[in-house]
């Protein structure tokens, strides 16, 4: 049986199916992508997206399966991935059926209560990394409420089970999380990857999380890869189909990790500091990574990973330069240069800057501006904030990772605000 797509509508939001493995399995695309698997006694399901998607992807799973879900089983304790269950328990409720078996590494209960601890920080956050989408929507991220697991996996151990004759194999590896599972069937040839394949450049170094692990990212593709899967289930993305796309997508993620774990270490092994690692780490990103589809940095980009190895291995004085152990505030730092020059003098500098395309100079020319007038209003005030904004909203039409474009996008409706008040 080829692959087949089938689109369907939930309440006018789109869902696509992908059926494959001789109709075997499924994937239901969502922020968060569902895995499933038919037995002859009952679904396993790998992963059940976020609140906010949660009841489109439910329905989207019985468009085609009445079948019982018997498991199901989290790659990792990220919202996306695990806080749509509010369908499937009252699915349960409704029918009187018993509860699936919940399937989870032993971390993602440290990750459910870090997150009801840190509840409003996450809130916080997750406004500057999603920006692009309502607060209402952003609030259904919250961890208050979890479906905990009833199986849980411990420290490196794997863990198999069987249903309806078919195997399933989870294995743990760290790379987004040190909670991380994924799963391979090998009746089906099928890889079950959760977000360590996320068909964009691995998301190693988020600006806003705890510390990631681009290292062992790259062991567990080297692990996929010893299965000869003929198809990957992503975290998020399009199913990759073929012997020869899948080992594909697994070597040159994990010669990106190794590249970019290598060369950082490399550097501080030369006693190199954090600013000249990282542009010395622009200039040799090799074209073969810049150019291959699985690496395009649509949601994390190689930037941030190079700032994923630093922290891994370095504490936060990161410049060499005894000023920056005790850091004067930028405010103090800003009215002393504008002692210097004037503010006409800046504001024009910046300007030039902006002409010439040096949009990220001419922002830290405009911030001795903005942070040296923190408690007044001077007359260039409103003119820095005019054309920092401009410079941002340009940055952020400019800018391919989801993350990054969120976090300008972000910065410039605050100035906009600000520009507001000033009028």
């Amino acid at each position: 049986m080829e692959t087949k797509n089938k689109d369907i509508f939930y309440k006018n939001q789109h869902v696509r199916i992908t059926t494959f493995a001789d109709g075997a399995c499924h994937l239901i695309r969502s922020f968060g992508n569902i895995g499933v698997i038919e037995t002859d006694d009952g679904l396993v399901v790998f992963d059940i997206t976020g609140k906010r998607l949660g009841p489109k992807s439910f329905h989207g799973l019985r468009e085609i399966t009445d079948k019982p879900i018997k498991f199901i089983i989290y790659s990792h304790g990220h919202f996306d991935h695990c806080f749509g269950f509010k369908p499937f328990i009252e699915e349960i409720k409704e029918k009187g059926c018993d509860m699936p078996q919940i399937i989870a590494h032993e971390k993602c209960m440290d990750r459910f209560d870090k997150y009801k601890m840190l509840d409003k920080y996450h809130a916080w956050i997750n406004s500057m990394q999603f920006s692009s989408i309502s607060e209402e929507q952003r609030g259904l991220v919250s961890a208050r409420k979890t479906l905990d697991p009833t199986i849980i996996i411990h420290g490196t151990n794997n863990y198999t089970f069987n249903l309806g004759n078919i195997t399933f194999e989870l294995y743990h590896n760290i790379g987004e999380t040190d909670d991380s599972l994924w799963l391979y069937v090998p009746d089906k040839k099928v890889i079950f990857s959760g977000d360590l394949i996320i068909s964009s450049f691995p998301n190693v170094g988020n600006p806003f999380k705890v510390q990631r692990y681009p290292k062992q990212w790259a062991y567990s593709m080297e692990s996929m890869m010893k299965k000869e899967a003929e198809f990957l289930v992503p975290g998020h993305g399009r199913l990759i189909e073929g012997k020869e796309k899948v080992k594909d997508a697994l070597i040159i993620t994990a010669e990106a990790m190794h590249f970019v774990h290598d060369e950082v270490v490399k550097r501080l092994n030369q006693g190199k500091w954090f600013e000249q690692i990282y542009y010395e780490l622009l200039e040799i990103y090799p074209e073969k990574f810049k150019n291959h589809e699985i690496l395009q940095e649509t949601y994390g980009c190689y930037r941030f990973a190079i700032h994923a190895v630093y922290r891994l291995y370095h504490g936060w004085y990161n410049t060499g330069n005894p000023t920056d152990i005790f850091p004067s505030k930028r405010s103090d730092i800003a009215k002393e240069l504008l002692e210097i020059n004037t503010e006409v003098q800046y504001i024009n500098h910046a300007r030039i800057l902006f002409e010439e395309g040096k949009l990220q100079l001419a922002l830290h020319i405009l911030d001795i501006i903005i942070y040296g007038n923190e408690l007044k209003e001077s007359n260039f005030l409103f003119d820095a904030y005019r054309l920092k904004y401009k410079i941002l909203k340009k940055q952020a039409k400019q800018e391919p990772s989801f993350i990054a474009k969120n976090i300008i996008n972000n910065g410039a409706n605050q100035i906009k605000s600000l520009m507001k008040k000033l009028e």
